[in-house]
């Protein structure tokens, strides 16, 4: 028998309400297809036929453009007179700290897991795609941003772009209608998945490893909220300049944090190894005991690195557009390094730590896993070795989810301010609903919520890919004249 309606919670009657459309949208989104024996999301091949279209076009620019790009973030090419509101460093840590987050951490478990140790091999592949599709998006970002001469305050991201950029190859309406679905996406994308999300599951590790239903956190995530909402609410009120200031100093000390423990826990099992990197390559290529074979390795790998690293999305734009400099290309190069570190490097270390220590091989899970699974799998992998590194996961999990919510707070901002206008009064009123949306994803069930922000975020991706193939001569004819540029000094 039902509950009757007076009987059901706030979060249950949102999920009711919710239910219907999210499973809509999840299913036009996330639509897949049977291939080989497994499941392919179409929203991945998009993402991954996009980024090969951009290495073909720049001929592998992730590859010879690499040591530039390191160059233009540590500041060689900056000139702090040039407008825009924070350095190169700035916006690759801000774009970052909205990539690196719990799927780095869980959804890695979740590929390895389904994929075995292979779908770390194609999961790197299509990392190193996705450097091309950075570059290409952020180009366009700075090149069509909007600088306000008296404040300096920059207004940027895929809607500019898509809005002025199609206007002037001759499809302005067109490139109208892609910029406010875009900026609409980023809204909802933003209060779901880049904030309610992180709150909600940064505060279940928290009460994971604080005694789990004996905490004294145990149901009271409003109070986790509230002192979360305090914290994001001091960095985001200070606009792109104070959130930027946090990402330099957070985003460094977390990712060597986390780093740093899966490298202890590698070299613990340094003779494990060498073992565990044929396993990567051999279960790449024929993973036997995988659902769907290689092509579900593949699968798995191509799926986790494009909900990563975010290529493709649009994000990254969006935080690049404010950096300070007169040279649109030169952050291209720099925002190479984002899927780099968030796919490469992050999410490779995690898929090591859970093969080395024998939760999972070429065909998938062992039984050293038991019944973990998700963050809890990569909690137990890192307890294998010491056994208070999950209260360092857990850490690494806070500042993951606070990182990210940050960002998402400035893309959500720019997104609103697109739709509404840049006035003081809108920008303040999208900051109070973010900082309540913090509240309530602490304490509540989330359910068809995050579905439908999930949806929302990867739907960005539709339009903000068809304005890159309509725009990609423009950023061809930027990138050979910026070359020829460096080539006279």
């Amino acid at each position: 028998m039902p509950a009757p309606v007076d009987a059901l919670s706030v979060d249950e009657r949102i999920s009711a309400v919710l239910a219907p459309y999210a499973d809509a949208v999840s299913g036009v989104i996330f639509h897949a297809v049977p291939v080989g024996g497994t499941e392919f999301p179409l929203i991945v091949g998009w993402l991954i036929v996009a980024a090969l279209v951009f290495t073909i076009a720049f001929r592998g620019i992730q590859f010879w453009g690499f040591p530039h790009a390191i160059a233009v973030v540590r500041g060689r090419y900056s000139n702090p007179a040039m407008p825009g509101e924070v350095t190169p460093f700035q916006a690759l840590t801000t774009a970052v700290s909205g990539t690196v987050g719990l799927g780095n951490i869980a959804g890695v478990a979740v590929a390895v897991s389904v994929g075995g140790a292979g779908a770390t091999f194609w999961m790197v592949a299509a990392g190193l795609l996705g450097m091309a599709t950075k570059f290409t998006e952020v180009t366009l970002g700075v090149m069509y941003r909007k600088v306000d001469p008296v404040t300096g305050v920059v207004a940027g991201g895929p809607m500019r772009y898509l809005q002025t950029g199609m206007a002037e190859r001759g499809w302005p309406v067109l490139g109208k209608v892609l910029a406010i679905f875009f900026a609409v996406c980023c809204v909802g994308g933003a209060l779901g998945g880049g904030n309610m999300f992180q709150a909600n599951q940064s505060f279940q590790q928290v009460v994971n490893v604080t005694g789990g239903a004996h905490s004294m956190l145990a149901g009271r995530g409003w109070v986790f909220g509230l002192v979360l909402a305090a914290v994001v609410g001091m960095v985001i009120l200070g606009g792109i300049r104070s959130i930027a200031r946090v990402t330099e100093a957070v985003v460094p000390f977390m990712a060597l944090t986390y780093v740093g423990a899966g490298v202890v826990v590698l070299g613990l099992h340094a003779d494990q190894l060498a073992g565990a990197v044929v396993q990567v390559v051999e279960g790449a290529f024929s993973a036997e005991g995988v659902a769907g074979g290689v092509l579900g390795a593949m699968v798995q790998g191509f799926k986790r690195a494009a909900f990563s690293n975010e290529a493709g999305v649009g994000s990254a734009a969006i935080a690049h557009s404010a950096v300070q400099t007169d040279q649109p290309v030169s952050q291209g190069f720099a925002a190479l390094l984002e899927p780099f570190i968030d796919t490469v490097v992050i999410c490779t270390v995690t898929a090591l730590v859970i093969i080395v220590t024998g939760h999972v091989d070429a065909g998938g899970l062992t039984s050293a896993a038991g019944d973990a699974r998700g963050v809890a799998l990569t909690s137990a992998a890192f307890a294998s070795a010491v056994w208070w590194f999950p209260y360092v996961l857990a850490l690494a999990v806070v500042l993951f989810a606070f990182s990210t919510m940050v960002t998402w707070a400035y893309y959500g901002l720019q997104a609103w301010s697109y739709l509404l206008g840049g006035h003081a009064a809108t920008g303040m009123a999208f900051k109070l609903l973010f900082l309540a949306c913090v509240v309530a994803g602490a304490s509540m069930d989330l359910g068809p919520v995050i579905d439908f922000s999930d949806a929302m975020i990867f739907a960005m991706a539709l339009a903000n890919v068809v304005g890159l193939y309509f725009l990609l001569p423009v950023v061809r004819e930027a990138l050979w004249r910026y070359r020829a540029t460096l080539h006279v000094g």
